[in-house]
């Protein structure tokens, strides 16, 4: 059997840890930082791991990632 193939966009967004769950960047800090509030731009610093539904999304079109 063929290798299965990696989705593009999973690879350059998430990366899985070593206990399984999926590590990505903080949503919402792109742009319009002028309207979001002090606190919220703090405490979305640096990564964020995704729920559980969303995290079997992911996995899926990961099919090598542990």
């Amino acid at each position: 059997m063929p290798k299965m193939k990696t989705k593009s966009s999973c690879k350059k967004r998430f990366k899985v840890t070593a206990t399984g769950k999926v590590k990505t960047g903080q949503a919402g800090k792109r742009h319009g930082m002028i309207k979001r509030t002090n606190k919220f731009i703090r405490t979305a610093r640096g990564t964020t791991m995704l729920s559980a539904p969303d995290e079997k999304i992911v996995k899926g079109m990961m099919p090598y990632a542990r």
